[in-house]
């Protein structure tokens, strides 16, 4: 016993000083995990942007999709086939989006809504994410922009 005191205490005589080691160390796994904490804020809160935009350009390409009159309704081959506009699938995006009822989206822009192929409708939209807490690691804003594309078709009835 006595020669493990005699050691334990040459040890800390030779100036080896664990004083406030822990406090250091204390503070940077705080400031670490705050800056975790931080970081996965923002990339939950622009995911939620990013899906919360896809679900309008999925309604607003659903609309569009269904912008025809029955005059564009034709029988080819036995099989019933809408021909759609451009104009009018632009139109009817814009009468979607005006009939939202709330404005979550920060600058919600149509970039694009028109028909390629007569049968579809694409509708490409825009918006600005800004984050819950602006820090020198996330943007003050970023530009988020989907597409969405749908198609109206007739099944037949039975």
């Amino acid at each position: 016993m006595g020669h493990q005191g005699s050691w334990i205490r040459r040890f800390h005589g030779r100036g080896v000083r664990e004083d406030g080691s822990t406090l250091i160390l204390t503070v940077f796994f705080a400031g670490l995990a705050l800056t975790v904490i931080l970081l996965v804020v923002a990339a939950t809160s622009l995911y939620l942007e990013r899906k919360r935009l896809f679900t309008v350009a999925d309604g607003a390409a659903l609309a569009g999709a269904e912008a025809f009159s029955l005059s564009d309704v034709e029988v080819v081959d036995s099989a019933v086939r809408v021909t759609l506009d451009s104009g009018a699938v632009l139109a009817s995006v814009e009468a979607h989006i005006a009939a939202l009822p709330m404005r979550q989206l920060t600058e919600l822009r149509i970039v694009q809504a028109r028909t390629l192929d007569g049968r579809s409708a694409t509708v490409t939209l825009a918006s600005t994410w800004h984050p819950p807490l602006v820090s020198l690691l996330v943007p003050a804003g970023i530009q988020i922009e989907v597409t969405s594309v749908a198609r109206a078709v007739f099944f037949p009835g039975g």
